[in-house]
C-alpha cells in the first residue's frame, strides 16, 4: 500500500469531485443525450476541426443470370463540427476537508456549477433549429401543437427517408408540451388505454405518432409581438455533439486536473488553490461543438 502523502490525497480529492460532477451532468441533459454523440479521450485545442463521417447513399441494381455486377463509387461525406465552446463553471470552497467528510455538502457545491453547463450545452444544440431547411416547418406561430401537427412532422421525416428502426424525438417547450397532454385522444383511458391514463395521472407524454416526447425550458424563441416557438422534431443523426479532452495543466503550477468520463461524454476537472481567499478553486469546464449532420432528419416544429 503507498504511504499516504499530500500529493495522493490532492489527486483523490479531484478525482472524487470528477466521479460526482459527470453523472450529474448527464442526468441534467435533455438535447445532449438524444443527438448524436462523437467522444474520444483524445487532447484538442479550442478552434479545432472535427470529421464526422456519414454514410453515403447506393442504388440497387437487377442482376440478371450471367450478368455482372455493377460497381458503385460512392462519396463518403463528411460533416465538419468546430470546437468552438469552451465552458467552465468554477467554484471556491473554504474547508475542502469539511467537504469529503460531508458528501451532500459536495453535491450542494457540484450541482450549481453542473447545472450550468447543461443549461449552456441544450441552449446551443436548441439554437441549431436554423438548420433545419430541408423540411418545411409545421405547425403555425403563437399557436398550441394539435394532432395533425404531430403528424405532419412525422410524416415529413417518413418522406426524408428516416429510417423505421430509427427512433425520433420531439423537443417542445413546457406551454407546447401542456398542450400535447391535453389532447383528449392520447390522455383519456377509453382511446388511449393504459397510456392515457399514465398521461393524466404522471403528466408525463411519453410516446406519441412513434415520437418520444420531450420537454425543455430553452427551446428557442424569436419575434417580439408574436412569438415564435422553435420546437424540434428529429432523429439521432439530425444532430452531432462532438466533445474532447482539455489538456491537463502545466506540472508544477499548483493545479490538478483529473477527467470525468461516461458514455460519450467528457469533462475536466481543475484544483487549484487561491491564496488570496484561502480557498481551493475547483473548475469544471468542457469543450464541445454542435452542428447539424443531417438537414433532412429534422424538422422545426413551430407553436
Amino acid at each position: 500500500m503507498p504511504p499516504i502523502t499530500s500529493s495522493n490525497v490532492a489527486q483523490a480529492i479531484v478525482k472524487l469531485v470528477a466521479a460526482d460532477a459527470l453523472p450529474a451532468l448527464v442526468g441534467n441533459l435533455v438535447m445532449g443525450n438524444l443527438v448524436n454523440r462523437n467522444y474520444e479521450p483524445v487532447l484538442a485545442q479550442a478552434g479545432d476541426t472535427i470529421n464526422i463521417p456519414i454514410s453515403p447513399a447506393l442504388e440497387a441494381h437487377n442482376i440478371a443470370e450471367d450478368g455482372t455486377v455493377t460497381p458503385q463509387n460512392p462519396d463518403l461525406a463528411n460533416a465538419q463540427i468546430v470546437l468552438n465552446t469552451h465552458i467552465e463553471a468554477t467554484f471556491q470552497v473554504p474547508d475542502v476537508t469539511k467537504v469529503l467528510a460531508v458528501p451532500d455538502l459536495l453535491r450542494i457545491y457540484m450541482q450549481p456549477a453542473v447545472v450550468a453547463l447543461a443549461e449552456k450545452i441544450e441552449t446551443d444544440l436548441l439554437g441549431k433549429y436554423a438548420g433545419f431547411t430541408a423540411n418545411m416547418p409545421v405547425g403555425t406561430p403563437a399557436t398550441a401543437i394539435t394532432e395533425p401537427v404531430i403528424d405532419a412532422a412525422e410524416s415529413a421525416l417518413f418522406k426524408a427517408k428516416v429510417p423505421s428502426a430509427a427512433r425520433k424525438f420531439l423537443v417542445v417547450d413546457p406551454d407546447a408540451y401542456s398542450a400535447i397532454r391535453q389532447i383528449e385522444r392520447f390522455s383519456e383511458y377509453h382511446t388511449a388505454g393504459e397510456a392515457g391514463v399514465e398521461t393524466l395521472v404522471s403528466g408525463t407524454v411519453g410516446k406519441i405518432k412513434d415520437f418520444l416526447v420531450f420537454r425543455s425550458q430553452f427551446v428557442a424563441k424569436t419575434g417580439t409581438s408574436t412569438v415564435t416557438t422553435h420546437n424540434l422534431a428529429f432523429s439521432p443523426d439530425a444532430l452531432g455533439l462532438v466533445i474532447r479532452r482539455l489538456p491537463q495543466p502545466i506540472p508544477g503550477t499548483g493545479a490538478i486536473a483529473e477527467y470525468a468520463e461516461l458514455g460519450n461524454f467528457g469533462m475536466r476537472v481543475v484544483m487549484s488553490y487561491q491564496p488570496n481567499t484561502l480557498a481551493q478553486q475547483f473548475t469544471v469546464d468542457v469543450l464541445y461543438g454542435c452542428a447539424v449532420l443531417r438537414n433532412s432528419f429534422g424538422i422545426q416544429v413551430y407553436s
